[in-house]
């Protein structure tokens, strides 16, 4: 591959439309790789924060870089220094590469990262993954084994790696009715997860009638709930009266995780995933008397992405069973409208193979 070679990049100006440009590849300095991009799947905080207009300020904001921040691919080129990965080698990229010297970096929390120089999660403020290659560091690789695709490994690198984080901080077991308050792809992966973590009751909720027929479809929930006034009542009942011992909300609705908190049982927890929004509760009779836990939590390290890798492959969940639409990268536009829309699962855009 030439240094003159160039490449296709899709990149987000704001206004609800993407851009496609010709850009030159990168080559890979000291301790990098670049990426056969494989696939790339879209966030609902690509959709919110950059999509339709950029909220983030400074160095948290959008640089007007490569969109996507879900990337998995193949190695074809490593520079020098690199010490584990190598050409040939398929992965997942962690989407935040942070310094690596602070001590959130060094727990594997990149996400963290308390560096204001070094910290830059790519799509974000560095080249993502809706583009033919990626520039990426070996530090943010997490390897990908052959049972799982390309599209499988893209989920992890930002969905499903952030609610299996979140899940194991409130813990899930075979005692365990949860109850999943927004069912977009977020939601759908906790169905997923709590599935395989062994929940014995799953009670989703949502307002959009294609989520809920999708939860449905593919049997992530037992009971699911269109979205209403009488939601905690619903709940009650479908729990013999106690609720549920395991809350999750994905929604970042007010209304939904205010019904997260009330329809959760005397020593529960709650979990909150869904970025943005408010929400209004009364502390003594929601939380404090009934002795519940509202746990906040934001993406997941390095090592317990790792070990969700091998979870996915010990259970044989497939992250892909949730991408209801694949787009090639020539169509990025209609991926990113088709999200924006929410009457979908999740959207990928896809390169070779993983197009078929």
């Amino acid at each position: 591959m030439s240094s003159a070679a160039v490449m296709l990049g899709a990149y987000l100006p704001g206004d609800s439309t993407t851009q496609l440009k010709q850009v030159p590849v990168p080559a890979p300095g000291h301790g990098e790789v670049l990426l056969r991009m494989k696939a790339s799947t879209i966030c609902g905080s690509d959709i919110r924060c950059i999509y339709h207009q950029h909220l983030g300020k400074g160095p948290e904001g959008y640089q007007g870089v490569v969109a996507g921040h879900e990337p998995s691919g193949e190695i074809v080129r490593a520079g020098p220094g690199c010490r584990r990965f190598g050409v040939g080698d398929r992965v997942i990229v962690y989407h935040i590469s942070g310094c690596g010297l602070c001590n959130d970096c060094r727990r594997g929390y990149m996400i963290s990262c308390t560096s204001a120089r070094y910290r830059r999660a790519y799509g974000w403020q560095r080249d993502g993954g809706m583009a033919d290659f990626l520039l990426a560091e070996e530090k943010d690789l997490i390897w990908l084994p052959p049972e799982l695709s390309f599209t499988d490994g893209a989920q992890v690198a930002c969905g499903f790696g952030t609610v299996y984080e979140g899940l194991e901080k409130i813990g899930i077991g075979g005692n365990d009715a949860v109850l999943i308050t927004g069912l977009g792809p977020v939601g759908l992966a906790t169905g997923a997860l709590c599935r395989k973590l062994g929940a014995r009751k799953i009670i989703g909720i949502d307002v959009v009638m294609e989520r809920i027929n999708l939860a449905r479809d593919l049997g992530l929930c037992d009971e699911v709930l269109l979205s209403g006034p009488d939601n905690v009542a619903d709940v009650l009942r479908l729990t013999g009266g106690a609720g549920v011992e395991r809350a999750v909300d994905c929604s970042a609705h007010d209304g939904a995780r205010a019904t997260a908190i009330r329809a959760t049982r005397k020593w529960g927890r709650i979990v909150f995933l869904g970025e943005g929004g408010r929400v209004e509760f009364n502390p003594s009779p929601d939380i404090i008397h009934d002795q519940k836990t509202i746990f906040g939590s934001w993406v997941t390290s390095t090592w317990r992405m790792e070990e969700l890798v091998e979870r996915l492959v010990a259970w044989k969940l497939h992250p892909a069973d949730l991408v209801t639409n694949r787009f090639p990268l020539d169509r990025v536009s209609e991926a990113y409208t088709l999200m924006a829309g929410g009457k979908c699962g999740k959207v990928a855009v896809c390169f070779d193979e993983e197009l078929t």
